[in-house]
């Protein structure tokens, strides 16, 4: 096992910088998870910390080892690609087999590694097929057994459940958060799905445009996120945000006018913001609230019943965008329906006119 030290790392393809100064130090056995949209640099660092790319500026180590210019194999990682790339020809043993006969190691050990490998992915009935014989989550359990017969220092995945379908995705997720207790090792994972990284994450680090958004426990992410961007990506369905103008700050709440006219008190312990400030509310659709009397009043346009939970979408007079509610249960409601909405003061973020959180809210 190893810790990683990622120091002011820059990446540049010609005159372009894809990475831009990122600094993030990963605990020895921490399960971190990269997240971000396509083409914010996810994998590229990925990349980098694996030594398929070289980096322009900055300092990559491993415990106290500088890795810069060290080839993938000197540095003690696995990698488990989006591609399953497995050798067709091959049995799955053979496939297992064939990085530890390249390094030379006897018949007993590497047969021993195999064999403990299929043991901790119950594959062991796998052995003798072939990839075309196997189910896709069965060929991705064979693509990370490959990966663990090397018994590296850190294990890199490369949304390795992409190619899967819902249900093997959340299968293979359960997966490798129990791979991840049994071995301890540490493990850096880039996926796009905000879904894959709270759920499996001891730390998430949300990226955007080549730069570090935000890095932490997916509950401190949630609960706390630190820009409009990292509030709008983490949680699913989305916070809503609501433009507002800044009426009075004191000590415990700043109140808030929407354009609909309607008032906002946000609990707080902290602010930077001052009266007549333009600012972002966000409120998450599970903490918002149906009341019968004062509220500000949503028309349905859209349910969804989920079962377990019910998503109900429609506008708030004034709003720039869709207001989503998320309900538990089943409920009795259709298009055209008119809400009375209230936005619980602790609940409630609030962000500058550049994307910046400037609350500490009380719940938070």
């Amino acid at each position: 096992m190893a810790s990683i030290s990622l120091k002011n790392i820059t990446k540049r393809y010609g005159k372009t910088d894809v990475l831009h100064g990122i600094d993030l130090d990963i605990a020895d056995g921490e399960f971190t998870v990269f997240v971000g949209p396509s083409g914010c640099g996810k994998s590229t660092l990925l990349r980098v910390i694996c030594g398929l790319e070289e980096i322009s500026d900055g300092d990559i180590l491993f415990d106290d080892t500088l890795c810069n210019g060290l080839m993938p194999a000197s540095r003690g990682v696995s990698m488990v690609f989006q591609s399953y790339a497995l050798y067709p020809h091959m049995t799955v043993y053979d496939n297992l087999a064939f990085g530890l006969r390249v390094l030379k190691l006897p018949r007993g050990e590497i047969d021993a590694r195999v064999h403990k490998a299929a043991d901790i992915l119950n594959m062991g009935q796998l052995l003798k097929r072939r990839p075309g014989q196997l189910s896709g989550g069965q060929a991705q359990r064979v693509a990370i057994g490959r990966a663990i017969v090397k018994q590296p220092r850190v294990f890199l995945f490369d949304e390795p459940l992409s190619n899967l379908d819902a249900e093997l995705r959340v299968k293979m997720r359960v997966e490798i958060a129990r791979l991840h207790k049994t071995l301890g090792t540490t493990m850096v994972y880039v996926t796009h799905d905000q879904t894959e990284a709270m759920t499996m994450a001891d730390k998430i680090v949300v990226m955007r445009d080549g730069r570090i958004e935000q890095a932490g426990t997916p509950i401190e992410l949630y609960t706390r996120p630190a820009t409009l961007f990292v509030a709008g990506f983490i949680g699913s369905p989305s916070m809503n945000f609501f433009r507002a103008t800044v009426e009075h700050v004191n000590a415990s709440t700043v109140g808030v006018l929407l354009p609909s006219g309607g008032r906002v008190e946000v609990a707080i312990k902290e602010a930077s913001c001052r009266p007549d400030d333009v600012v972002t509310l966000g409120v998450r659709p599970e903490h918002l609230e149906i009341t019968s009397d004062t509220g500000e009043e949503m028309i349905i346009e859209t349910v969804e019943l989920l079962g377990i939970d019910t998503l109900v979408h429609g506008r708030i007079d004034g709003s720039e965008s869709s207001t989503t509610i998320s309900l538990r249960g089943i409920h009795d409601l259709a298009e055209g329906d008119l809400l009375r909405l209230r936005m619980p003061s602790a609940s409630c973020h609030l962000f500058s006119e550049a994307g910046d959180r400037i609350t500490d809210s009380a719940e938070g």
